[in-house]
Order: C-alpha cells, then sequence, then structure tokens
C-alpha cells in the first residue's frame, strides 16, 4: 500500500514540475497566461463507514488551472501592436473557427487583412457611417490600401481684420495688377472634384462709404461672379453678407472635373483698429491622399490616416468576455475556445461595461513571475525527492519482512 500512495505523490510532483517548467518556459511570451497545478487528496471509500483514523490512497491532479491576471504593459513602436488594458479578449477568426487570446501583436497580411503571426484574422465591427458601428457579427478587418478620394471646396473661410481708417485707394479702377487700385488681398489654395489645386485670391476695395468694403474674387487670374461688399457695424462687427456667407457663382477649373461652386465665409471677420491682418484661413476641400499610416484608439476604433489630412474609421475592435475565463479550452500558440465550462463569449466593445480600454503599440507580457516560480520548482523537487524516498523506506521494510525466518 506505501507503494501506491508513494507513486501517486510522485506523479503528482513530476505534473507540479511539468505546469511550473511551461510556465517558466513561457515567461516572455506575449499574452501567456501562467497555470497552477492543483492536487486533491485520494481516498477509498467503500460499501461500509470509513473511521476518522482511516489511511488515505494518495493523491491525485484535481485540476490546472490557468491564472487570468493582468501582465505588464510594454510599449513599442508599432501601431498594430495592441494590449487589453482590463478584461477581455481579441476576437480572431483561424480558418472560419473562432477563437480568443490576449496577445495583440499583429501584423498585415498581403490582402490588407489584420492577422497574427500565425495568420488568424483579427475581427472587428464594420463601419456604418457618421461614427456608427454596426455591432452585430464581427468581420474580418481590413486595412484601406487604395487612395483617399479628393474632395471639392464648399466653403473658404476668412477670419481676417480690415482697418478701421482706410481710405479709399488711389486708383478707382480695379486692376489686380495694379496695387494702388485695392487695399489689401489674401489668397487660398482650394480644390475642385479631381484633387486639383487652384488658387483662390480676395481683393478687399474701401468703399466711400462708411464700414463698407467692396471685394473681387479671382480663382486661377480669372475672375469670379459673385463678389459683394462686405459692411460692418459702428463696432467693427459684421453687419452683411447675412450670415457671413458669400456665394459665388460656379467656377470650371478647367481640368476635366465639375465646376466649383463654394462661398466665402466672412463670419470671423472684423474691422477693428489700423491693421489688417489674417487671423485665419480655412477650406473644407481636400486632394487625394495616400495611406501613411493606422492608428487604434482606447475604444478601440481603427483609423487609417492618409497624406491629405484626412483620416477613415475601418471599423472597432471586437472584444469577448467569458463567465468562466478558467474554463477555456487551450488551443496553443496563446489562444483559447470557447467550451461548455467557460460559457459562451459575451461580445462587446471596448471601454464599455466589463471591457478593459485599447492600448495601441504595445503588448501584455506574460503574467509569469519567475521568482516564485522558481520556488515552486524548488518545492516540487522536494516533494518529489520525500515519495521517492518513502518507496525506498517502503521497500526496506518489505525487505526486512521477507528476510524473517
Amino acid at each position: 500500500m506505501p507503494f501506491a500512495i508513494a507513486l501517486s505523490g510522485l506523479n503528482a510532483a513530476s505534473a507540479d514540475l511539468g505546469v511550473t517548467a511551461n510556465n517558466v518556459a513561457n515567461v516572455n511570451t506575449t499574452g501567456f497566461k501562467m497555470s497552477r497545478a492543483q492536487f486533491s487528496e485520494v481516498f477509498a471509500v467503500g460499501t461500509q463507514s470509513v473511521s476518522s483514523s482511516a489511511t488515505g490512497s494518495g493523491v491525485r491532479l484535481s485540476q490546472i488551472s490557468q491564472q487570468f491576471v493582468q501582465g505588464n504593459i510594454d510599449f513599442t513602436d508599432n501601431a498594430l501592436d495592441l494590449a487589453i488594458g482590463g478584461e477581455g479578449f481579441f476576437v480572431i477568426n483561424d480558418n472560419g473557427a473562432r477563437s480568443y487570446t490576449r496577445a495583440g501583436a499583429f501584423g498585415v497580411d498581403n490582402q490588407g487583412n489584420v492577422v497574427n503571426a500565425q495568420g488568424a484574422r483579427l475581427q472587428a465591427y464594420p463601419f456604418a457611417g457618421n461614427g456608427l458601428f454596426n455591432t452585430g457579427t464581427p468581420q474580418d478587418l481590413q486595412l484601406t490600401i487604395g487612395a483617399s478620394p479628393p474632395a471639392a471646396t464648399t466653403r473658404a473661410t476668412f477670419g481676417i481684420n480690415l482697418p478701421a481708417d482706410a481710405p479709399p485707394p488711389a486708383n478707382p479702377v480695379f486692376d489686380p495688377a495694379d496695387p494702388s487700385s485695392f487695399n489689401h488681398t489674401t489668397s487660398v489654395t482650394i480644390y475642385d472634384t479631381l484633387g486639383s489645386a487652384h488658387t483662390a485670391t480676395v481683393y478687399f476695395i474701401k468703399d466711400a462709404a462708411a464700414n463698407t468694403w467692396n471685394t473681387e474674387i479671382e480663382v486661377n487670374g480669372t475672375a469670379v461672379a459673385g463678389a459683394a461688399p462686405v459692411v460692418f457695424n459702428p463696432d467693427g462687427s459684421l453687419q452683411s453678407p447675412a450670415g457671413g456667407l458669400m456665394p459665388l457663382g460656379a467656377f470650371n477649373p478647367g481640368t476635366g472635373a465639375d465646376p466649383i461652386s463654394m462661398s466665402l465665409d466672412f463670419g470671423a471677420a472684423t474691422q477693428f483698429g489700423a491693421n489688417f491682418g489674417v487671423n485665419s484661413l480655412s477650406q473644407d476641400g481636400f486632394t487625394t491622399g495616400r495611406l501613411t499610416g493606422v492608428s487604434v484608439d482606447s475604444e478601440g476604433v481603427v483609423f487609417a490616416r492618409f497624406t491629405n489630412g484626412q483620416s477613415t474609421s475601418l471599423g472597432k475592435l471586437a472584444l469577448a468576455n467569458f463567465v468562466n475565463p478558467q474554463g477555456l479550452q487551450q488551443l496553443g500558440d496563446t489562444t483559447w475556445g470557447e467550451s461548455f465550462q467557460s460559457g459562451d463569449a459575451l461580445l462587446g466593445e471596448a471601454s464599455t461595461a466589463s471591457f478593459g480600454s485599447i492600448q495601441s503599440g504595445a503588448l501584455e507580457a506574460s503574467n509569469v513571475d519567475l521568482t516564485a516560480q522558481l520556488v515552486q520548482m524548488i518545492t516540487a523537487q522536494r516533494n518529489f525527492q520525500a515519495n521517492a524516498q518513502m518507496i525506498s523506506t517502503a521497500d526496506t521494510i518489505t525487505q526486512t519482512v521477507i528476510n524473517i525466518r
């Protein structure tokens, strides 16, 4: 009987060493979660009641439980390195089979899909427009590899100050080549529907009437119809055009694009002091853009950034959580699959409910405490040696019995 009991102890200590060895081996594995060997007593219970002084039958490995505590966050220079700060798992698609991971080292394959080292595709909720996402069923996250389309200018905003004491120009006949025929001028670059750039120039001419300025507008040196007076109140605030908007006539850019129809916004214009100044100058068009990078915010929204200053939402990362994460089935490659013990996956979004936030440019390190594992290794080693000594002692006693004459 002591042989069987001590043998169960050897097996238990060996299993403990195996679990510890696996933890130590994965101390630098991204997203790895350490395991702990749990043991239970073996007690043979017959049909009759057993007295409280009965000897047990040894020990057995009852469970290897995973420890899903947070690992340290290590920062990197890769925007597609992702870490979850808090609860949740990344959802990945491995050839049609859904699995879950905390290892966020992702890259891009030759089709633009965001994948891990094993080629499993990261899942995200598709962008539905107006800042919304279709949170029904997550799909493969794919980066935009084409160009960002241009947008024609529809409004140019002039935050200028015109001098209150300016006299009318010496030459009453406007000539853009004659600086004496206007008081001040400023220009802004605008874009047509093909993304071609054009220069819109606005000339300001002081009228003889108080607080009144006439305007002349040219695009690429060609006059554009629709120029109107700009009138200020006695306190220097804008009186007209109404609402600050001055609609212009359509201008044919001559590039094959649609005519440019735009308005000038003088809502921020003032007439103060004695100096002309351009405080702000902007327009809402932009040219074609090339992809320059990808960024992910704390809520898991993935943005593609382009050279034209625009950014496009590509999707929102899907996260999963479980009622009992320790019941997940280990699939290898730092991934898990749902099981009956874990319960069904609860899909959601980062920074909502019980889900953690996303840290871009960072990876979650293994949660293995190497010092504690080395101590555990020594403990398991001593347990193995003690059980081996028990077998040796039992063998000596048996040999003594056999040698009795």
